[in-house]
Order: C-alpha cells, then sequence, then structure tokens
C-alpha cells in the first residue's frame, strides 16, 4: 500500500488561531481578507467559540441544514479557525497572544494569494492595516507581510511573483 492511498480523502482543513476580541478577528479575516464566516460554535461548558473562515468559490452556498454544514466545513481545505477563551477580550491583564515571531519562536504565518500583491497593500493601507514588510523591502521583492488584529503575521503573495523568485 502505498502512502497516497492510505491517506487518500486526507485534507489539510484548518490552522487554528487564538483571538482576544473575535468581533475584531471576524470583521478583519472578513472586511480586510475577504473571507467569509463559514460557520461559528459556541462550547458554554468549556468557555470558548470557535469560528471558522475560509474563501468560497463564486456561486458557492453554504449549507443551512446544520449538520451538513458541520460535514461540509469540517471536510474544506485551507481554513482559519479562530478561536476566542471566553473573558480575554475584557480581561485588561491579559497579555496578547505570542504570535510566534519573537523568542522564544515558533509558528511563523498563514499565507493569503492574491492577484497583485501591490495592489492588494494598497487597499490593505487605505484599511490602516499594520505592516510588517512592504512588498519591496528586504531581499525577497513582490511579497509582504501584514498582521491580523491579535499581532499574527500574514504573507500576501501571488503566485507570478513568488514564481520568479523561487525559479530565480
Amino acid at each position: 500500500m502505498t502512502n497516497q492511498t492510505a491517506t487518500a480523502g486526507y485534507v489539510m482543513n484548518q490552522t487554528m488561531l487564538r483571538v482576544r476580541e473575535p468581533d475584531i478577528s471576524v470583521a478583519f479575516y472578513r472586511d480586510i481578507l475577504g473571507m467569509t464566516l463559514l460557520d461559528h460554535y459556541d462550547f458554554k461548558e468549556m468557555q470558548f467559540s470557535l469560528y471558522f473562515m475560509g474563501y468560497l468559490a463564486e456561486g458557492e452556498q453554504i449549507p443551512e441544514d446544520k449538520a451538513e454544514r458541520a460535514r461540509w466545513v469540517f471536510g474544506r481545505a485551507a481554513l482559519v479557525e479562530l478561536t476566542h477563551n471566553w473573558g480575554t477580550e475584557s480581561d485588561d491583564a491579559f497579555p496578547a497572544y505570542h504570535d510566534g515571531n519573537t523568542d522564544p519562536k515558533g509558528f511563523g504565518h498563514i499565507g493569503i494569494s492574491v492577484p497583485d500583491v501591490y495592489a492588494a497593500c494598497a487597499r490593505f493601507e487605505k484599511n490602516n492595516v499594520k505592516f510588517v514588510k512592504q512588498p519591496d523591502d528586504g531581499k525577497m521583492k513582490g511579497l509582504a507581510f501584514i498582521k491580523d488584529p491579535d499581532g499574527y503575521w500574514i504573507e500576501i503573495l501571488s503566485p507570478q511573483g513568488l514564481q520568479a523568485i523561487v525559479t530565480g
């Protein structure tokens, strides 16, 4: 049995990011990055909520039936799961979540592919998004890094731009 046969049907479904204020984070991923809130689950006994964000294909509809929608969400590829632990939004003593890019380093970033990095970055600037790297900063030109409301890094890239960088 090959590894591909043994893993047939596997899907990279989600990357989980903890967020302090879910309304602000959901708005950022929806309004700034163009994702759709695909579903939201509250776990009252454990005091946390999950918000699944992703991109819909043109004309694609979110299933209305709750069980069908859950199967659909958990079978999709490349979602962002925003996890909110209740109370963090109102706790002034709560430290920010670690973004993985300061010591000790770990998690680095998620990546969003866009048709035009420069146009996307111009839009981000108009929306007061914080930049880690502008497209022409540093040695790697044509890609950028922005921060979400919790400080997580998001790489903004285009397939054409990265093709030139990696084939160089």
